[in-house]
């Protein structure tokens, strides 16, 4: 019994401390691949950290992944996803629990960028970006064309031939971008603003020749997306060959399948345009041609009925009706004004004779005694004065 060693004790954090300090040693646990399923997914948006556990038909162990590592995540993580992740396993001294610290992960047999682009998708689908009620219609004779691309890329070669060639009467104005890389996808939505808010273009074709996923993921960018649904101007995505869909197809206005065709859609063809001015031409020609011949009928048909009653006899009928009535109108004024000089004549001697001054040319006197007028001698008496007015003057005297 006294050979026995005294037991030594150690606290909770060194027995975790030295734990730890002996996986972290572990070359094999610095740098492992791990296969499993994803469970008990959370994802702090505040911080960026993800917390989750893979697990497969026998075990699980308990994982993290931190902002720095998860912004760079082409996809979103969901529970039941089978991934590979990269990283490697440490202690968290606190809980005295293993973990794996996961670095980069990957879903297990689908790449990352489909993965990515099929959440996006059904993200921006469900929230009614690609609806056909927002779809605005290209104008059919756009005189101004925005054309947001790489200015040494053969999509801009390519859309300014066909453009040359089939509807050369429309302005191009080239935006140029990035179409690859990092900065791509924010180059292109400022693009589509700038353009948009200039109000200069009548249509924008956004795009890019072919290539790989990872060569159009710009153009699967939610902000792009975003900026192209906002957008006042029709917008036609030209990205890739015709077998590439991107974000970018299904939320602009018309997806062509090539720039080539991007610029067929976004112009008329002239040679069909000339076409349908002659048809036209002919067929106002003809027009004009059958209302000519029916206005020529309408006149000929005017001149018969004419010819069978003229115009001429008419207006000499009524011109005598009128001239009869003229006469009549001055003889019976004539005779009026005839009788009314008469009476004039008759009225006039009326008055002729029963003017005063007549009567006293005629030797009659009136014989006034201040302002009353003397009818009667008897009006007078010895003594009175009295005025006597003759035509041509008056004297005064006294009776006696």
């Amino acid at each position: 019994m006294n050979n026995v060693p005294t037991p030594r004790f150690i606290s909770v954090s060194q027995l975790n401390f030295y734990i730890k300090s002996l996986v972290d040693g572990d070359d094999n646990l610095r740098y492992v691949f791990v296969t499993g399923e994803i469970s008990n997914l959370t994802d702090h948006y505040s911080s960026g950290h993800i917390y989750l556990s893979l697990k497969d038909e026998k075990a699980v162990i308990k994982a993290v992944m931190f902002s720095y590592s998860a912004k760079n995540l082409k996809f979103k993580p969901q529970n039941g996803m089978k991934i590979i992740a990269r990283g490697r396993v440490s202690v968290y001294e606190p809980s005295g629990q293993y973990q794996l610290y996961i670095e980069d992960m990957q879903p297990d047999g689908v790449g990352s960028l489909t993965i990515a682009y099929e959440q996006l998708k059904a993200k921006l689908e469900s929230e009614g970006l690609f609806d056909k009620r927002h779809k605005k219609p290209i104008p059919k004779f756009p005189e101004t064309i925005s054309v947001i691309t790489s200015p040494t890329g053969a999509a801009l070669q390519d859309i300014r031939n066909i453009l040359s060639r089939r509807w050369p009467y429309s302005e191009i104005v080239v935006t140029p971008v990035l179409v690859q890389g990092e900065s791509a996808s924010k180059m292109l939505a400022k693009a589509i603003e700038d353009v948009d808010k200039s109000s200069l273009a009548d249509v924008i074709i956004i795009g890019r020749g072919g290539g790989s996923i990872e060569d159009l993921w710009a153009f699967n960018s939610e902000e792009l997306a975003r900026a192209i649904y906002k957008c006042r101007t029709p917008v036609i995505s030209a990205v890739g060959h015709e077998t590439d869909f991107t974000i970018c197809d299904f939320v602009s206005d018309l997806r062509a399948p090539t720039p080539s065709a991007a610029a067929e859609l976004a112009t008329p063809d002239r040679a069909q345009q000339i076409d349908l001015l002659l048809q036209q031409r002919q067929y106002l020609f003809a027009l004009i041609e059958g209302i000519l011949r029916n206005k020529e009928k309408e006149l000929t048909d005017c001149y018969s009925v004419l010819s069978e009653r003229d115009p001429r006899i008419e207006f000499e009928e009524i011109f005598k009706v009128f001239s009869d009535i003229s006469k009549r109108f001055t003889s019976s004024g004539e005779k009026i004004l005839s009788e009314q000089t008469a009476k004039m004549q008759e009225l006039k001697l009326r008055l002729f004779a029963l003017d005063p001054s007549a009567i006293l040319r005629r030797g009659y006197t009136v014989t006034c005694r201040g302002d009353k007028t003397i009818f009667s001698k008897s009006q007078l008496q010895s003594g009175d004065d009295i005025s006597i007015i003759f035509h041509d003057g008056e004297v005064s005297a006294t009776i006696d």
